[in-house]
């Protein structure tokens, strides 16, 4: 029987072994899986949103998805709210959502295209012209239906959920499916002939075939196997540094089905409403703020009711592994690397690791061509989402701060997308610019959102006919009619959530 140790709890190890649990020992068991967890070492969580594949993971293991929102206080996440990323229009602060829907209601041209080559761009947003979730939202629905099945809707959608919580929850169930928990503090690595033997805790030395380094930025693994594996992605994303506060739902309380996102005076600050609470933040540039500073301009962004809120700093190492398999270890989280949260990518980036782990490791823990072909796809993986996250802070035109006036430079750093950014400037991004792309989950629908949504539109000079151009948008306005009345209110819903889990008939 071979023996996978990972080491380190939290949202990284536990998503890692109950994916490789049930991948591997489901039917017949392959592997002895441990989870050597620190009782002393707290995870990094302030609060999680997801995208919206998120669902799949959670599906493909087997959970109850009411008993998951429940136990991590959960809510859904139709998209983001982008706020204050350009100089606003005379008063009104600039703002566009990044759904995670689009629809194509059929006609000769795409509906994006249509939308560009009409003058609709003055009467409404591009999301709003294309998606049913940004209508939802308007609506305050979500897109769960009455009868939509677990982790099913009219339209995707992803969580916000307390990652803590979330860690604790899937703990418990993989756990119950059989893999071992050791509550231990790791304090040495044993190393010989490129691979780890064995790590040294307080309750014994633990040996094993396959390590997984769930250890956060510390990298506690990973780095006795390799030296310098290190890439930084700090010329192109300079925010390296976050204060969190958590704050009681603003408001009337009732918890907003997406995140927002803020532009501030040298960074960006989210608000994600959970059940319980709004978590809230500031990722900044600690080149040209000190953290105090960043906590003040965060109070002053939350209003008099954050004053005497408690907060927690926290550092934030950008960039990635140059190799993520190193001998037996595999770096799976923020141990392999970390992008800044603006399009929270955390889970799905470890969703697609430990993924990508199962299907590799199942020709074997010692091929070569293996490592080099995972190695291979994870650096690319980041690579892509650092020019997906480049995308927004180039497109800016703030220049009241030297954060915004640096901001358009990062884009450089990222020679295809400069490319792809003169050829959108003649036509519309579209799905085959991607192709032979490491894109994992953002593609030409996700960059139209930030590109439209933030006014740089191609100059085409097509005409279309005004009847075709009305047949989209109407054929669009009755796939909205039609949705929008089968929708639950995100309120609704939620309390279907609770009633359910405490053992009532839900909310009639």
């Amino acid at each position: 029987m071979k023996v996978i140790n990972i080491v380190g709890g939290g949202s990284a190890g536990w998503m890692t072994a109950i994916y490789l649990n049930r991948y591997f020992n489901q039917a017949r068991k392959n592997f002895s899986i441990n989870v050597i967890e620190s009782p002393d070492i707290g995870a990094i969580g302030v609060g999680e949103a997801t995208v919206h594949s998120i669902r799949f993971f959670f599906a493909a293991m087997g959970l109850d998805e009411k008993e998951l929102m429940a136990e991590t206080n959960a809510t859904v996440k139709t998209g983001i709210m982008f706020r204050n990323w350009k100089k606003p229009s005379g008063a009104r602060v600039h703002e566009y959502f990044h759904p995670f829907d689009q629809q194509q209601p059929g006609g000769s041209i795409d509906i994006s295209s249509a939308w560009l080559l009409s003058d609709r761009a003055g009467s409404e947003r591009y999301d709003e012209a294309v998606s049913i979730n940004s209508h939802l939202i308007t609506d305050g629905l979500c897109p769960k239906a009455l009868r939509s099945p677990d982790f099913g809707g009219v339209t995707p959608y992803g969580y916000h959920l307390d990652a803590t919580l979330m860690g604790r929850f899937l703990r418990r169930k993989a756990v119950e499916a059989g893999v071992n928990h050791i509550e231990a503090t790791v304090s040495d690595v044993v190393v010989g002939d490129g691979q780890i033997r064995s790590v040294v805790t307080d309750s014994g030395s633990i040996s094993g075939d396959l390590f997984v380094d769930c250890t956060g930025f510390r990298g506690l693994l990973i780095d006795r196997l390799k030296a310098d594996n290190w890439e930084s992605f700090a010329d192109a994303l300079p925010c390296d540094k976050a204060v969190a506060i958590q704050r009681a739902l603003p408001g009337d309380g009732r918890p907003r089905p997406y995140t927002v996102a803020t532009a501030l005076d040298h960074g960006w600050a989210w608000q994600i409403d959970l059940t319980s609470r709004q978590g809230c933040g500031y990722v900044y540039d600690s080149k040209r703020l000190t953290p105090s500073q960043a906590e003040a301009e965060l109070r002053d962004f939350l209003g008099r009711d954050s004053e005497f809120l408690s907060c927690n700093h926290l550092d934030m190492r950008v960039g990635r592994r140059q190799d993520f398999w190193v001998g037996n270890c595999v770096a799976v989280g923020l141990a392999g690397g970390f992008i800044e949260p603006l399009e929270s990518t955390g889970l799905h980036m470890i969703h697609l690791g430990v993924g990508l782990l199962a299907t590799h490791l199942a020709g074997g823990m010692g091929v070569p061509p293996l490592r080099e072909a995972y190695n291979a796809k994870m650096r690319g993986f980041y690579e892509d989402l650092k020019q997906f996250i480049v995308l927004h802070y180039a497109l800016t035109d703030r220049d009241d701060t030297a954060f915004w006036r640096a901001a358009a430079s990062t884009l450089s750093r990222c020679p295809w997308l400069e490319q792809q950014l003169r050829v959108w400037e003649h036509k519309i991004c579209e799905h085959q610019d991607f192709a032979g792309s490491f894109a994992s989950i953002f593609t030409d629908m996700n960059y139209r959102y930030v590109l439209y949504g933030m006014n740089r539109y191609p100059r085409l000079t097509m005409s279309l006919d005004e009847r075709d151009s009305m047949g989209i948008f109407s054929r669009f306005s009755a796939q909205v009619g039609q949705v929008l009345p089968a929708c639950q209110t995100h309120e609704h819903f939620l309390e279907t959530v609770r009633q359910d889990m405490a053992g009532g008939d839900g909310v009639q």
